[in-house]
């Protein structure tokens, strides 16, 4: 079974989040949706017909998100099956939080350096 097929989202911490989404899209070009950052849409190396897209997003400084971390980011990654990844998790002995929502199932881990990371098994395709 694969893990991490890859990253779904790059999220971190910033004092202005509308100053610093401004500032990336004047002089990178990456344009911010209000309420969900920037999409990347891509396609599947393996098959072509399966999309994806990778999330960029700015959080306030203030964000309650990435807790129990102190750290400034947070990586999300994809993976196929998150259930089955959880119970090996769970026989490794790392705990974590699990939810589900439109977007896909989620959980929440913490790596040995206390950076809090997010597992996310999006929707099938209809």
């Amino acid at each position: 079974m694969k893990r991490v097929t890859g990253i779904g989202g790059i999220f971190f911490k910033s004092e202005d989040p509308k100053k610093l989404y401004d500032w990336y899209e004047r002089h990178l070009g990456i344009k911010h949706q209000p309420d969900s950052g920037a999409m990347f849409q891509w396609r599947d190396a393996e098959d072509s017909t399966k999309k994806g897209m990778t999330i960029w997003s700015i959080f306030p400084a203030s964000t309650k998100y990435f807790n129990p971390s102190h750290s400034s980011f947070m990586l999300n990654y994809r993976v196929e099956n998150l259930d089955e990844l959880l119970k090996l998790l769970r026989e490794e002995g790392i705990d974590s939080k699990r939810e589900d929502s439109d977007y896909g199932k989620f959980a929440w881990i913490m790596d040995p350096d206390g950076n809090r990371i997010e597992l996310w098994e999006p929707p099938k395709e209809k």
